[in-house]
């Protein structure tokens, strides 16, 4: 009798461990059921996002009044948000004031070009020293240029001149910039409406350039006496590395469809206009991963907790890469257009950008998201 009273025993607490831990169903975006896809997932923190939709983040709004933004920086209770315009919108302790920023030459935003990326040096907090890519007007049109700024708590002003002459276009200009687990300054420029530009190895559009952060070029570029560290690219605006470090990443908009993530390694040509999609010719590389025929308008890209995360301004919805599928999922919209995403201590950062390149004049009702994952 004793053995069967333990037997009954760990018949009801084995039964009330499975009642515990057995899930509701769930379905995602579109009413499909997703629960079994889930449970599986969850068990692998490789995976701990995918299957995630909307309803799974915790969403803050911290601003409802940007100017057009383009990048985002986040330290500590300090965020960095570059406007178009010419402006730098900083939020502090929860509060938000706008720089007009001191350049050499004027800032010109026409359509999709003006004030677009940014890097912060790794002293930041103590020498207030930034890096921008800007558009500005010379004799023969647009251009675009990085420069190297200063912060003193009241005013931003640029102290260099680190590269000029960079083509420029009212809607191609590429514009990320960021610092690389190297130290060294990397900058996607756009095709400007010039194919030839893209496969031409002496003209800086349409790639990937990489400098010293003092505008010097790096004795291990790919290319003797060249900035050019990758090139065939036709409008890339992300730019980021996986968690150690190791392998880089970049966005980039395809024409018609066709966008595409890509694996950026030295000295090798991403194909623009010669090849898109799965596309092949020999010395060209094929993306990583692409859109076919649909669209998402990729721009800002990040890795966090291992995953790479990509901001679409056509597909108004925050991406994350499914290794397993190889596919670009849905994990997050609010039917905006997202410009950038940063990640920061357990959070993603949002900004919409919800004016096209395209309308006359740039929106103010941009918005600041903070997103955290639901427990």
């Amino acid at each position: 009798m004793k053995h069967l009273f333990y037997f009954f025993i760990s018949i009801l607490v084995l039964t009330g461990c499975l009642s515990e831990t057995k899930e509701p169903n769930r379905t995602d975006s579109t009413g499909e059921d997703t629960s079994e896809v889930t449970e599986t997932e969850n068990n692998n923190t490789e995976s701990r996002f995918i299957g995630m939709s909307t309803r799974d983040w915790k969403v803050e709004e911290l601003a409802d009044n940007l100017h057009y933004p383009w990048d985002i920086k986040v330290m500590d209770n300090f965020i960095v948000i570059p406007e178009v315009v010419g402006t730098i919108a900083v939020m502090e302790d929860g509060q938000l004031k706008r720089y007009d920023v001191q350049t050499s030459d004027p800032i010109v935003q026409e359509g999709g070009s003006g004030l677009l990326g940014i890097a912060l040096a790794d002293d930041f907090s103590d020498s207030g020293v930034a890096y921008l890519y800007h558009t500005y007007r010379t004799d023969s049109g647009l251009a675009n240029k990085v420069i190297q700024m200063v912060y003193d708590g009241d005013s931003w002003k640029e102290t260099n001149v680190l590269l000029d002459a960079i083509p420029g276009h009212e809607l191609y200009n590429g514009g990320r910039i960021a610092i690389g687990p190297d130290g060294y300054l990397y900058v996607a420029t756009g095709w400007a409406h010039e194919e030839e530009f893209a496969q031409d190895i002496d003209n800086l559009g349409g790639k990937i350039l990489r400098m010293n952060v003092d505008g010097s070029i790096p004795e291990d570029n790919p290319f003797p006496e060249s900035y050019v560290y990758s090139y065939g690219h036709r409008n890339p605006q992300g730019l980021t590395w996986n968690d150690d470090g190791t392998i880089m990443y970049s966005s980039e908009h395809g024409e018609s469809a066709h966008d595409e993530i890509n694996i950026i390694k030295p000295g090798k040509n991403y194909g623009w206009p010669v090849i898109t999609g799965d596309e092949e010719q020999e010395g060209m590389e094929k993306p990583y991963h692409h859109s076919g025929t649909d669209t998402w308008a990729p721009s800002g890209i990040t890795f966090f907790d291992n995953h790479l995360f990509v901001a679409g301004l056509k597909g108004q919805s925050l991406y994350v890469f499914n290794e397993t599928e190889k596919s670009l999922d849905v994990v997050f919209t609010s039917n905006e257009r997202l410009r950038n995403v940063y990640p920061f201590e357990g959070y993603l950062y949002l900004i919409t950008t919800n004016t096209s390149p395209r309308a006359d004049n740039p929106g103010n009702d941009d918005r600041l998201l903070r997103l955290s994952p639901r427990q």
